[in-house]
């Protein structure tokens, strides 16, 4: 459902919910058009879901969630967790830079590596960021 005031920020949860969509639906490999096309919804209204502009209903994340075959919990894993016994507290999804394909084949493919080859290319990221390699 749209927000009645046009200038109303999105809904963290909403943006979280939609981050969590957008990450699976990549790593899967589906564009927004055959998600979109698979659930009901055109890619535009996906785009909405999937940056928090739009809530996504009950329903509509019960058919996103099957066609990705993944259970519903997944959608909100990471959000507002308040550490328990065994939990460590995590750091939230930075909702201003989206997941890429390149991102999250990164974030799949470093956990292989060595930790001292991780702490190298991390390192190396860094450096490349402060030198405005953000283009």
């Amino acid at each position: 459902m749209a927000r009645g005031d046009d200038n109303q920020e999105p809904h963290p949860v909403d943006r979280h919910v939609g981050r969590r969509v957008q990450e699976q639906r990549l790593s899967q490999g589906f564009s927004q058009t055959a998600l979109g096309k698979a659930v009901g919804v055109s890619f535009q209204q996906m785009q909405k879901y999937e940056k928090g502009q739009n809530r996504i209903s009950a329903s509509k994340l019960f058919e996103i969630a099957d066609f990705l075959n993944v259970g519903i919990p997944y959608f909100f894993e990471g959000y507002g967790r308040q550490p328990g016994l065994a939990e460590e507290t995590q750091a939230g999804f930075d909702h201003e830079h989206p997941a890429t394909r390149q991102s999250l084949e990164i974030a799949r493919l470093a956990p292989q590596l060595p930790l001292r080859k991780q702490k190298l290319i991390l390192e190396m990221m860094r450096e490349m960021l402060e030198a405005g390699g953000a283009e």
